[in-house]
């Protein structure tokens, strides 16, 4: 009798493995949704509040461009950030930028005089050669 009961036991417990074996799955695929959500995302960081940044006095001085700087940028007095960007306009529209190394400017009679005589120079050696020719 005992392995009679074992073998009407057996078929009523087949029926009751599916349903449990649904919902494994069902963790998986929730197991698998929950690491996208619980992903910590970096908290920005608290903004100043007040006043905008002010620019600095020194860069806001209108500067006299020399004789030579005059031919590209114009001869009346501007500070030195709107000389640097009238500077990249002509650089820009005469395509005076090399093509390889996109750093460097290859200078045209104009700007060849500004350099001191170079035929190219970076963009980083170019601000200090600028600078010789404000006043």
């Amino acid at each position: 009798m005992a392995t009679a009961k074992k073998a009407a036991k057996k078929p009523a417990k087949k029926p009751a493995k599916k349903p449990a074996a649904k919902k494994p799955a069902a963790k998986k695929a929730a197991k698998k949704a929950a690491p996208k959500k619980a992903a910590p995302k970096k908290k920005a960081a608290p903004k100043k509040s007040g006043a905008k940044r002010k620019p600095n006095a020194a860069f806001m001085k209108a500067m006299t461009p020399s004789a030579v700087l005059a031919a590209v940028v114009g001869s009346m007095p501007i500070p030195r950030t709107e000389v640097t960007k009238k500077l990249w306009a002509y650089i820009k529209r005469n395509g005076l930028q090399d093509s390889k190394n996109r750093r460097n400017i290859n200078a045209d009679d104009k700007l060849k005089e500004v350099f001191g005589g170079k035929k190219q120079v970076s963009m980083f050696e170019m601000t200090k050669l600028v600078s010789n020719h404000l006043k």
